[in-house]
């Protein structure tokens, strides 16, 4: 984990600010202490760092503090809520937040308490930093509404958490003098406090024009997270990488907690959990070399078993495991775990069930 330097937080770095515009500042970056919790959010007793520092989200503490931010968020979702509760414990102000479904207003609320629900427009018009946390393919309306109208404030730093897109989203908002961040979460959210405590060690996936990369930096490292930087040109690459990883992954184990069930075996997460964690560990330290089973063996004839059980019990997991074994021999292949001469049945074999099954194939 990179090393902070112990700078008082009172000692502040300028962010440039737009010709005409009041200068937005912002504190040097100190990583603020992690709140342990338990897994249904509740505060546990800390030991070593966290045991020596007082309770950040008191009241008490956070009166103490130099002003800092003032916090907006429009989309008071999972992601929204987490990091305006992490920016909170780092000093800065929620002040505002707005949301459209009840689940949003109850999550503001356990998380946000004493934060006023407020249209976007009136949320930037009481917040310095605002975090545009709406779902990807709603963030360009969002922002091109928020210009339109007169709602972005000179100098206010705009934030939205979108993997996908990097700062040019933000273009109207910076014609209208905001300055942008790409400052994306590389974790998955519960809607919780549990979201804060995870956010320790957290990637972002952060794009920034070069000015602001400290700003960048700084925020990111104050909700506990460690910054990436990601090139413009770069966002949807990297987002599909992030997609392929982890959602796809929870379609995968969902569906193999079902079939087990199905095969008989009452405990499918607990069967399930040390495989699963072994594998994983074993992928990020090795990457393909850690590929076991069926397929990276060539074990034409298990394949072919898997796929007749699977189309009897469950049809419509027939074509996901045919692509995954596919891509698996594929990559077997190219690395040297999968002997030709095996390959050639094993191939046959998907092919033939490819065919039978309606999906396009052959190997390339």
């Amino acid at each position: 984990m990179r090393p902070i330097m112990p700078v008082p937080v009172a000692e502040r770095y300028p962010i440039p600010a737009p010709p005409g515009g009041r200068r937005a500042r912002v504190a040097w970056p100190t990583r603020r202490p992690v709140p342990v919790v338990d897994r249904n959010g509740r505060r546990k007793g800390s030991t070593g760092v966290n045991a020596q520092q007082p309770d950040p989200a008191s009241p008490a503490r956070a009166g103490d503090r130099p002003a800092r931010l003032r916090v907006g968020v429009v989309g008071a979702g999972r992601v929204g809520s987490a990091l305006a509760a992490a920016l909170q414990l780092a000093g800065h102000r929620p002040v505002a937040a707005s949301g459209v479904s009840e689940a949003s207003r109850r999550r503001a609320d356990a998380l946000l308490p004493g934060v006023p629900l407020v249209e976007p427009a009136e949320v930037l018009a009481r917040s310095e930093l605002v975090l545009l946390t709406v779902p990807d393919d709603a963030l360009p309306d969002l922002v091109a509404g928020l210009a339109r109208t007169g709602s972005v404030q000179v100098g206010q730093l705009l934030v939205h958490t979108s993997g996908r897109y990097g700062v040019s989203v933000l273009d109207p908002a910076r014609a209208a003098g905001a300055l942008p961040l790409a400052l994306h979460p590389v974790m998955t959210f519960t809607g919780t406090r549990v979201d804060v405590q995870r956010l320790a060690g957290c990637s972002f996936g952060v794009t920034a024009p070069g000015e602001l990369r400290l700003a960048a930096q700084a925020l990111v490292i104050e909700m506990g997270g460690e910054p990436e930087w990601v090139a413009e040109a770069s966002r949807p690459l990297y987002h599909a990488a992030l997609a392929l990883g982890a959602n796809h992954l929870v379609t995968l184990v969902a569906q193999s907690m079902e079939l087990l069930r199905a095969s008989g075996v009452e405990a499918p997460d607990r069967m399930l959990g040390p495989l699963l964690g072994a594998a994983l560990d074993n992928t990020l330290r090795s990457g393909d070399a850690a590929l076991t089973g069926p397929v990276a063996r060539g074990d034409a004839g298990t394949v072919a078993a898997h796929v007749r059980e699977l189309d009897a019990h469950a049809p419509q997991a027939v074509a996901g495991y045919l692509a995954m074994a596919r891509a698996t021999a594929d990559r077997a292949l190219a690395h040297g775990l999968l002997k030709p001469e095996l390959a050639e049945d094993l191939l046959g074999v998907l092919a033939e069930h490819s065919r039978d099954n309606g999906s396009e194939g052959g190997h390339r």
